[in-house]
């Protein structure tokens, strides 16, 4: 939580606007780039890029001593994280863009019910329905029976579970190490998680995709820092409603650039979904607890 003293809403409020415009923007330029490069290729490349970011942080990474327990979460939170930046890099070509934003919103819910599994958190009736609201939202935009459900659809659903795993995983390492350990290594495990995926599919990139990549790098590395920045100044009741308006630059910059049709049923799901993490979120703020991320906007 912030300090009351440090409040300032609007400054909040601005952060998390840029936030969502970086996380588009990846979104955007991952869609522009399309599936030419194998999924975890693509997904190795930007996190070798992001690599770069590390430098400033290494001094503090090399003094940690993790125990070898340790070890083993950071290397079991860099597999699941790199099963599910490839299942997403996956899908974006595949799905729309506004199908993709309003499933990554997902994650959340899972986070809520693998807390309740694995770490003994409580499920109080009003958390039930959220969820159960959220599993809702997923079937709205779905719409099994009713419509084809592709890879690309089953690939994001897959990547929220995983990604779910790794954010559980980070709540159990953050209680023993140093956030800034945590972030760095699994910067530094995802890209050798990814190595293996990548290398027996690779081929050889383009410099235009190797810029694209790039700039997936800057973005998501500065979407997570306005984000950080945001959080800093404003407390998550105030920053949490912000992430609405993702959803509607989504599906307007799907319609405009990439000619994709605007789904209702997709807008109206991605709110019941966003409705449902608001009240987790909020529910976690008001019990001050830190298990269900925040920060659930594009993983990569």
């Amino acid at each position: 939580m912030t300090d009351p003293s440090s409040h300032r809403p609007l400054l909040g409020i601005f952060w998390m606007l840029v936030t969502g415009f970086c996380f588009l923007a990846v979104t955007a330029l991952v869609k522009y780039m399309g599936p030419r490069l194998p999924s975890a290729e693509a997904a190795f490349i930007r996190y070798a890029f992001g690599l770069v970011f590390l430098l400033p942080a290494i001094g503090t990474l090399l003094r940690a001593r993790p125990t070898r327990r340790q070890w083993s979460l950071f290397g079991l939170r860099g597999l699941c994280h790199a099963l599910g930046v490839i299942l997403w890099f996956f899908a974006m070509p595949r799905i729309s863009i506004s199908e993709l934003t309003a499933l990554n919103y997902l994650a959340p819910i899972y986070v809520t019910i693998g807390a309740a599994l694995f770490l003994g958190e409580k499920l109080a009736a009003r958390r039930i329905i959220a969820v159960l609201m959220g599993l809702t939202g997923a079937a709205i935009i779905l719409r099994p029976g009713f419509r084809e459900v592709s890879p690309g659809h089953l690939a994001m659903l897959a990547a929220a579970v995983v990604l779910a795993g790794s954010y559980l995983l980070a709540k159990v390492l953050a209680d023993e190490v140093r956030p800034a350990i945590v972030v760095g290594m699994m910067s530094i495990f995802v890209t050798i998680g990814l190595a293996p995926f990548a290398l027996p599919v690779w081929i050889a990139p383009t410099a235009t995709e190797l810029m694209l990549l790039a700039t997936v790098a800057v973005f998501a590395t500065a979407g997570h820092y306005t984000m950080t920045l945001a959080f800093a100044v404003a407390p998550v009741t105030v920053t949490q409603p912000v992430t609405f308006l993702q959803l509607v630059w989504a599906t307007a910059l799907g319609a405009v650039a990439f000619a994709e049709p605007v789904d209702i049923w997709v807008v109206l799901g991605g709110f019941v979904i966003l409705g449902s993490v608001t009240f987790i979120t909020w529910r976690e703020a008001m019990l001050k607890r830190e298990i269900t991320p925040i920060k659930y906007q594009t993983k990569v």
